[in-house]
């Protein structure tokens, strides 16, 4: 087929009930980039022969290398397709365009998926037929279901049931089948939690109105309104149909294909082939052609199971749709026994009405022949075109279902104007409509690869640019002559001259083309949704925390003019003039004003944030990087910020000890990083230290602990005193329960909401500039808030204290400890408690409402020239937040505990310190923190400390020939087996273990090396999990020191882990002796 030109494209975007917007989701190496070839091969941009081997989109040399897809790429593609209006009619021909975004499938980049679902409004998940539902296929469902994305299922690779499982049709059917059933179950489960949280909603609202009118009752002060309204609520419980969220292949959902060798079938295709064959109505036919259904040999007429008889005959399915796929297999490379038949081969042809080329037919490559067969009789394009076509939603079909519930879900979405809401939701494209487009992500691309750019390396010039060159040629002949005719020697001149005379433009440019060449340029990855948006357009560009509640708030929206639009097709770039409603494009102009996602909008008042998406992993692989050459740091640094502006995932940060540090989300990640940084952002070469994974700090209450440092006290207590002697602080720290410290982690953004209100309080009642009700820079804002249903205040100090009577243990101290809650830590959002247990309450109750607040009474305690313990209350919890930011054992996040303060006393300065208020404050404010920071971590080492490793959760799929390997690999990095099972009619295992993030690090190479490439394994981020050692343990009983030793040292992981990291942080490392033989040591003379 002839390429497609791009203005054809181009005009296709008007009309945007002919556009779709599709992204195709899966597993790693579960066929999507092999799929989208053979969608590309009918544009004419590859050839068909290559579909499956050239992996078009993937456009990275490393992605070549390694086979997988490693960034989002978009193309445009044109299908068109006969239809009838009536059967009696003749067929028209309609042109529709179809944007077509791939994505990863790996762990690591599933922040790309994120960012590309947006754009979208339906989704092809892939399923590899042998593999089944893995991880990521449940992530990228997942993600469908919280974009609202309509899906389309593809069973891809059934090719490998035939030629590596060898299994019959009828053994293929039932495998399709729990595989079908195995991913309605992974939907099911997400419409399962989405109810019974909606029912939990509903039931609290019923009992607020129930309590409302019992209250109005008890005053008399009921009504008929009230009554109906009350009446209405409690109403049963709106069910929800969930019908339509499944796949079945009689709804047209679900493609089944093998990418790779070019075919693809829904059951729509083969009841229009079999509708005249058996005179059975296509309708019917499309109903029971999957299921058990069979078709009576006689008769000739659809029986259901019950109607059998006890006769044995085959699933419909099985006899008119597989068993044909089986013999074209059979008969083109003999399946799974040899070589093929080609006397079947023609009888197939024949009876098909396929014409087979004479050089196919004598050709020694079966799978050529195989190709040829499928692809002229089950074309893989068309069965998924015509899905895409007939099942998923053009864009303003899909905009007024989707948009509605996810402006709803935008931060201050009540603020959001009627009038940009109504264009969103109801399409609008008139130029004077608002505009509203959402950047997903930067995408970085080489200045050479600009259309731009494109002619200067060397492509063939118009009739219209050679005649200009001519005339540029001529005329710079013309001057060299005259300039000729002025030297003595007019022929030597003139040959020296003509020898200097540029032809075309180049040679003017050469070394700035050079200079361009090597430069990147940022374009935005964007979807219009309302109006039209053309080049020289100002927009305002909303980064991902505004809010229309507080438009002008820090850091203010700017208004930026659009330099450039392109339409995305793979490899390259095409210019656009203006971008309708609906489309995907790329847009220039952005650079420095967005940083990784953000929306533009053509009005500031009342606009819509559309950039709360969640990213499927969170980057806790940590490297530092230095350059080679130490004058290469600038170029770094600026490498290193377009890095984390063109990557979702990746982020850029300098540590206090003046380290450039770069966080991703694994170790392939990373890799792919390092090699962007060095050869395109920061081109220069750059050393990378050891990766830093992130460890946390915790105690426990264990059987075998030292006695408690003062035994006048409980334990964890200590009474710190500063250094001028004037002010003693006592706490405590106590473990907190697990249920708390669980509930705390998953709460991280109720308890940001909950500081956000206290900061507008505060503000609105301006009573003074303490740093208690001052929020992190890290986003305590309330447009920040992008949860569906933050918990209230009351809400949440309600489930905070069943976690508390829950543990049964010191229930004395956890008595209402609700009530005395103060801060949360570290960074104010960690799993740790500061509880005020002083007499006076000195600190701001935080979970108290603000007419209840004992810290208010503080300005009555404290006088103008005396100081008294509520002026240290913001000091204290300044302490607490840098104690838990920094832990005892190596300086790393503490979780899991509770500080509770029990008394501050305040000397009176001594006559001769004659010094004011404000004087005393600020020279005992260092002190006051210092003193209760020391003191948290001197209290923390009185329990039995632990420290928490990162954790992965390993899945692999393996044979049992590789079963023992694997088992070795993961038993000597410290892993740990959760389960092993037996995919059902598959010879793989799946086994599912615990990996320390530590000996992460080469598992994979590790894995494949050992399992000669059988085995791959696939990492996801699971949390922390306590290594139950206590780093400071020495062995004292006879028994020990005669088995380990005096040092001990090779037994105790947990302490090595700690020195490890307290010599990459340069703190001091106990008994840790540089030098064990003198005598050995040589001088640099000898």
């Amino acid at each position: 087929m002839p390429a497609i030109s791009p203005e054809k494209l181009i005009a296709l975007q008007r009309n945007a009930d002919e556009v779709r917007n599709i992204c195709i989701l899966a597993h790693v190496d579960h066929g999507k980039t092999s799929l989208t070839d053979a969608l590309i091969a009918t544009n004419g941009i590859i050839s068909p022969k290559l579909a499956g081997k050239i992996r078009y989109l993937d456009s990275r040399p490393d992605e070549q290398l390694r086979g997988i897809t490693m960034e989002s790429s978009a193309i445009s593609l044109l299908f068109s397709m006969s239809r009838r209006s009536d059967p009696s009619a003749e067929p028209e021909s309609k042109d529709y365009l179809i944007n077509l975004i791939d994505s990863p499938g790996h762990i690591d980049f599933s922040s790309e998926v994120s960012t590309a679902s947006r754009l979208c409004d339906g989704a092809i998940v892939l399923v590899d037929a042998v593999e089944g539902v893995q991880s990521q296929t449940v992530t990228v469902l997942r993600q469908t279901w919280i974009e609202h994305l309509k899906p389309i299922l593809v069973i891809n690779k059934i090719d490998r049931l035939v030629t590596e499982l060898k299994m019959s049709a009828g053994e293929a059917y039932t495998h399709m089948s729990k595989l079908l059933e195995q991913v309605n179950a992974v939907i099911g489960s997400f419409f399962q939690g989405e109810r019974m949280e909606e029912d939990l909603q509903w039931r609290e609202k019923v009992e607020l109105r129930v309590k409302e009118r019992t209250e109005r009752e008890l005053n008399g002060a009921t009504d008929d309104s009230q009554s109906e309204s009350v009446a209405s609520t409690n109403g049963d419980f709106e069910e929800k149909d969930d019908e339509d969220l499944y796949f079945a292949p009689e709804k047209n959902n679900v493609i089944f294909a093998s990418a790779i060798d070019g075919w693809a079938f829904t059951v729509r295709q083969f009841a229009g082939l079999y509708e005249k064959k058996l005179g059975i109505k296509r309708s019917i036919l499309e109903k029971t052609l999957w299921g058990d259904f069979y078709i009576d040999p006689k008769t000739k007429k659809v029986l259901g199971s019950r109607h059998l008889k006890g006769r044995s005959l085959k699933p419909m399915f099985v006899q008119l749709v597989l068993e044909n796929v089986w013999a074209v297999y059979e008969a083109t490379t003999g399946g799974g026994n040899g070589k093929g038949d080609p006397a079947m081969v023609e009888k197939i042809t024949k009876s098909l009405s396929l014409k087979i080329p004479p050089h196919i037919l004598r050709s020694r490559d079966p799978r050529a022949l195989l190709t040829t067969v499928f692809s002229s009789w089950l074309p893989l394009s068309t069965a998924l075109l015509v899905s895409v076509i007939e099942h998923l939603p053009s864009p303003p079909i899909a905009q007024a279902t989707r948009l509605p519930k996810i402006i709803d879900e935008s931060p201050g979405s009540s603020n959001v104007d009627p009038v940009v809401r109504d264009a969103v939701i109801s399409f609008k494209t008139a130029t004077q409509d608002p505009v509203v487009a959402y950047v997903s992500k930067m995408v970085s691309i080489p200045s050479s690869e600009l259309p731009q750019n494109r002619r200067k390396a060397g492509a063939t010039l118009t009739a219209e640019e050679a005649r200009e060159t001519a005339r540029k040629k001529r005329a710079e002949i013309a001057r060299t002559q005259a300039a000729a005719a002025e030297i003595p020697n007019g022929l030597a001149g003139l040959t020296e001259s003509l020898g200097n005379v540029s032809v075309d433009e180049e040679s003017d440019h050469v070394n700035g083309d050079r200079e361009n060449a090597e430069s990147e340029y940022l374009i935005g990855f964007a979807r219009l949704f309302s109006g039209t948006l053309k080049v020289g357009d100002s927009v305002y560009v909303l980064p991902p925390k505004f809010s229309p509640a507080n438009p002008h708030a820090a850091p203010e929206p700017q208004k930026v003019m659009v330099t450039a639009l392109y339409l995305m097709m793979g490899r390259g770039l095409e210019s656009l003039d203006s971008v309708p409603a609906g489309a995907i494009f790329g847009i220039g102009g952005l650079d420095g004003h967005i940083f990784k996602s953000g929306t533009l909008c053509s009005q500031l008042e009342g606009s819509v944030n559309l950039a709360g998406i969640t990213m499927g992993s969170q980057p806790i692989v940590r490297v530092a990087l230095e350059p080679v050459n130490p004058r290469d740091l600038e170029k770094m640094i600026t490498g290193l910020r377009l890095l984390e502006q063109s990557d979702p995932c990746a982020q850029y940060e300098v540590l206090e000890s003046g380290e450039h540090v770069i966080l991703t989300a694994g170790e392939l990640h990373l890799e792919r990083c390092l090699k962007d940084l060095r050869e395109r952002f920061a081109r220069c070469d750059i050393q990378a230290g050891e990766p830093i994974v992130p460890y946390r700090e915790t105690i426990i209450s264990a059987p075998e602990m030292a006695p408690p440092n003062n035994k006048d006290l409980p334990r964890g207590s200590v009474i710190g005193t500063t250094t001028s002697k004037q002010i003693s602080v006592r706490l405590r720290v106590v473990p907190l329960p697990a249920t708390t410290t669980e509930f705390l982690e998953k709460s991280a953004s109720a308890i940001r909401r909950l500081y956000s209100e206290r900061k507008h309080e505060d503000s609105y009642r301006d009573d003074g500039d303490g740093t208690e009700g001052q929020a992190e820079p890290d986003g305590t804002e309330p447009e920040t808030e992008l949860a569906t249903n933050p918990l209230s205040l009351k809400d949440f100090k309600k489930a905070l204290q069943s976690t508390f009577e829950e543990h049964i243990e010191h229930s004395e101290l956890w008595q209402n400890a609700g009530d005395t809650v103060t801060a949360f830590g570290p960074r104010r959002t960690g799993p740790n408690l500061l509880l005020d247990g002083t007499k006076a309450g000195l600190c701001r109750r935080l979970l108290s409402e603000a007419t209840d607040d004992i810290s208010s009474k503080a300005p009555l305690e404290s006088s103008a020239h005396n100081l008294s313990p509520y002026d240290f209350a913001d000091k204290i919890s300044y302490a607490f937040q840098l104690a838990t930011a920094q832990g005892p054992l190596c300086h790393e996040p503490i979780q899991g505990i509770a500080v509770i303060l029990e008394e501050v006393t305040v000397l009176p300065p001594s006559d001769e310190e004659g010094s004011t208020k404000e004087n005393m404050l600020g020279r005992l404010t260092g002190e006051v923190i210092k003193t209760v920071r020391d003191s948290i971590r001197q209290a923390f080492l009185d329990w039995s400390s632990r420290l928490m490793l990162a954790m992965y959760s390993c899945e692999i799929q393996a044979s049992t020939e590789v079963l023992g390997k694997v088992y070795g690999v993961i038993t000597r990095r410290r892993g740990r087996i959760l389960s092993e099972y037996l995919k059902e009619g598959t010879p793989f295992f799946t086994i599912l273990a615990l990996l320390p993030a530590n000996e992460s690090f080469g598992f994979s190479d590790e894995i494949r090396k050992r399992t000669s490439g059988a085995a791959s394994p696939q990492l996801i981020f699971q949390g922390f999990e306590m290594l139950d050692e206590d780093p400071f343990w020495v062995p004292a009983t006879e028994e020990e020191l005669e088995d380990l030793g005096e040092l001990a040292d090779k037994e105790n992981v947990a302490k090595k882990l700690m020195d490890a990291v307290r010599v990459r942080k340069g703190l001091a490392v106990k008994g840790r002796k540089l030098v064990k033989d003198a005598e050995k040591q040589k001088t640099l003379k000898r």
